[in-house]
């Protein structure tokens, strides 16, 4: 039998796992700082057109600006006197400074920014909603037949505003017309808020952020073949059977169950060790084989041996049998590794082109089930498959590791000799610069004893040559291979100091990475629309007011000035995110009959230092502002929220959103709502936002290189390798 596993035991990782008896087969892991952000939408501004690229530079509030082809604007952002002739030219098209509402279509992966879309794409329980594509559309290519027709039927009937498009998901199957109807007037309203939200400042900034890892789960994976959802948190448990009740989907209410037992919920099924294997480089076969997963910049590699694998009469039946088994395996670890992009597999040699053409259709049959989009070429003459998977988010890897500040990622470090008569020869080539006085070798300690040592010989010679130059290697105990530093000191620049605080004189110039700072996570973002929720329950299935009367009556509750209330999948985000940050949160809407309190409490704490503060007047006003919130939030989020408020004060709704396709002419969708021909982005849902005090991002100095001959200044630096910069909170 299928189950969903959720671990939710401890608040630093949420693991959500998918297991066929005790055998894995896809796995989701959250952890705080590294929230996935595709599908997140955002106002961001336009700082650069490339008509060399075909594209522009957005700035949506990260620290490297978002790529937005031209393909993926809107003709809504078109001048309105625009007039096409033949192919768009894209200078013509966007203007620099210009506010744009964007979407994440691709995530930040290496040193590539993200890529963007302005197809906004919002999903919820039955369809999804494109409100500024109207040549988008479909039925999903799972639904057939009768259903089929049906649902062309109900889609007749809805009304569904000029210029926008629609997918029917295979949760609609079944559904009347009202439910449609029901779902689609909340897509609009959240459409509605998300346009309010993005007038209500300039750019950049966050509108609206993706669903946590529960409510993806729900989202993604409930298919009637899960028999049993068991979770290990009494308070999750009851929140998921909230949500699902808010779904419209009660068949699944009663597979929810707590489990209770004295043995953790994953290791009572034996995965434990199968969730380590996705984060290993070499995963075994049952037959003893192995496979080998390697990540690069332009690829994922998978090479497969036989090793101490037995089964089969002969040396063709071991290899055939071997490939078959890493077929299945391999399809398995993608879906757990969550890899994307080309991969490239080294299948174990085959004579017959039987063989061959088995091992092809094993790999197609175990990737079927895949939610990834996934294309499988032929073995070819070299014994290689390609194929390309759909990168849905960051990969495993990618999301849980950081880079070794030893390597730099590559794996391998230079060998001390090597590394020694490099140094060498640097040395050399900076003492051989006019001018130069001093060469000072900052060096690890295994590096300095073999230049001291076996080549002492050739340190005099160098000093001998070029008269009057003094080389000065020196061991730093806080250096590691293959990291060094070697500085050239100009005449009438030396700095009388003894040769052991050289490394504290130039620390500087060597600043080295440390795994701390590579580990160093950023905070959430906190979305304007944190405050839109979902509706309580969805329509009954029966004759029910026509939507436009339901649209009025909730405008009239607005307009009576009551308080709003939070949805229930609002009270469903709040309660998660307490359980999980251990923060205790309110209402937005509650903060009103405290503020007069909380100023007059903050305003008495601070008369006694009002004599000595020049703008204290202003900063009074700003505490004030802040002590009417619970959250310590931005003034001008917190007036985008209170409009969003106003806007939506019953008429909150986002369902959890699928992942779709980009817009195409087409009505066929694949899978269970993806356009055929697209690239796929995903539409977000509401979450709330613990409350967190707000952090400037700063840049710590890079591990850089300066090249030889560097003119002026007081020496020419020179690393062997150069690691990233990574961002830090501000003291």
């Amino acid at each position: 039998m299928k189950r969903m596993l959720i671990n939710a035991t401890q608040q630093e990782e949420l693991r959500v796992a998918l297991v066929d008896g005790q055998r894995l087969y896809d796995l989701d892991i959250e952890s705080p700082g590294h929230e996935q952000k595709k599908a997140n939408i955002y106002k961001g501004k336009i700082t650069r057109i490339e008509p060399s690229l075909e594209a522009a530079f957005v700035d949506y509030g990260a620290e490297r600006h978002g790529f937005l082809p031209l393909k993926e604007i809107a003709r809504e952002y078109f001048p309105a006197n625009y007039s096409a002739h033949g192919r768009p030219n894209i200078k013509d098209v966007l203007r620099e400074g210009q506010e744009v509402i964007v979407q994440i279509d691709k995530e930040e992966r290496g040193n590539k920014g993200a890529a963007l879309t302005t197809f906004i794409s919002l999903a919820g329980s039955y369809l999804v909603l494109m409100p500024n594509n109207p040549r988008a559309g479909g039925i999903s290519r799972r639904i057939e037949g009768d259903d089929r027709t049906e649902l062309k039927e109900a889609l007749a009937s809805l009304e569904l505003p000029e210029g926008m498009g629609l997918i029917v998901r295979t949760a609609g199957v079944g559904k009347s017309a009202e439910a449609l109807q029901w779902d689609l007037s909340f897509r609009l309203k959240h459409w509605e808020a998300i346009q309010k939200a993005a007038e209500s400042r300039p750019a950049p900034f966050l509108i609206h952020q993706e669903s946590n890892v529960i409510v993806r789960a729900f989202r993604d994976y409930l298919r009637q073949d899960i028999g049993e959802i068991l979770i290990d948190n009494p308070k999750v448990m009851e929140m998921a059977r909230q949500h699902i009740a808010a779904l419209g989907r009660p068949d699944f209410s009663s597979k929810i169950k707590l489990y209770t037992g004295e043995i953790p919920l994953f290791s009572h099924y034996q995965i434990e060790s199968q969730i380590e294997s996705a984060f290993q480089r070499e995963v075994r076969l049952p037959s003893g084989g192995s496979i080998v997963i390697d990540s690069t910049e332009a690829l994922t590699a998978i090479d497969i041996n036989s090793a101490r694998a037995t089964r089969g009469g002969d040396i063709e039946e071991t290899a055939f049998n071997t490939n078959l088994e890493a077929a299945d395996e391999i399809a398995r670890q993608l879906r757990l590794r969550d890899l994307g992009g080309l991969i490239v597999i080294d299948f174990i040699d085959m004579t017959p082109v039987r063989h061959q053409r088995a091992v092809e259709n094993r790999l197609r049959e175990a990737v079927r089930q895949d939610r990834a989009r996934i294309q499988i070429s032929h073995i070819s003459r070299f014994g290689l498959l390609e194929m390309s998977r759909q990168r849905l988010s960051p990969s495993l890897g990618e999301s849980s590791h950081h880079v070794c500040p030893r390597c730099s990622g590559t794996g391998t470090v230079r060998d001390n000799e090597s590394l020694s008569l490099s140094i060498l020869r640097l040395i050399e080539e900076e003492a051989l610069k006019e001018n130069t006085q001093e060469v000072h070798a900052i060096v690890p300690v295994p590096i300095a004893s073999y230049l001291l040592n076996e080549k002492r010989t050739a340190v005099n010679a160098i000093e001998t040559r070029q008269d009057g130059v003094r080389c000065v290697i020196v061991p730093n105990d806080q250096m590691e291979t293959p990291h060094y530093s070697v500085l050239r000191v100009r005449k009438g620049e030396e700095t009388p100091t003894l040769s052991y605080m050289l490394p504290k004189l130039h620390e500087e110039a060597m600043a080295l990475p440390s795994e701390e700072e590579y580990a160093e996570r950023k905070r959430p973002e906190q979305p304007a629309l944190a405050t839109f929720a979902m509706p309580d329950v969805p329509p009954a299935p029966t004759p029910v007011e026509p939507a436009v009367s339901v649209a009025t009556a909730k405008k009239d509750n607005v307009a009576a000035a009551q308080p709003a209330q939070p949805g229930l999948f609002s009270r469903f985000l709040n309660a998660l995110k307490q359980l999980f940050s251990g923060e205790e949160t309110k209402a937005v809407e509650t903060a009103a009959p405290k503020a007069e309190e909380k100023a007059e409490r903050q305003q008495d704490r601070r008369k006694p230092r009002q004599n000595n503060r020049r703008d204290r007047n202003e900063r009074r006003d700003t505490r004030d502002n802040r002590a009417g919130r619970d959250g310590g939030e931005p003034e001008e989020e917190t007036k985008a929220e209170a409009a969003v408020v106003e806007h939506t004060t019953e008429e909150t709704v986002i369902a959890p959103a699928q992942v779709v396709e980009k817009p195409q002419d087409v009505v066929c969708v694949d899978d269970d709502h993806n356009h055929a021909s697209a690239p796929m982005t995903r539409a977000p849902a509401p979450e709330y936002v613990p409350e967190t005090p707000h952090h400037s991002d700063w840049q710590r100095p890079s591990f850089h290189f300066e090249g030889k001959g560097a003119a002026g200044g007081h020496s020419a630096t020179r690393h062997a390798s150069a690691p990233a910069t990574r961002p830090q909170p501000v003291e």
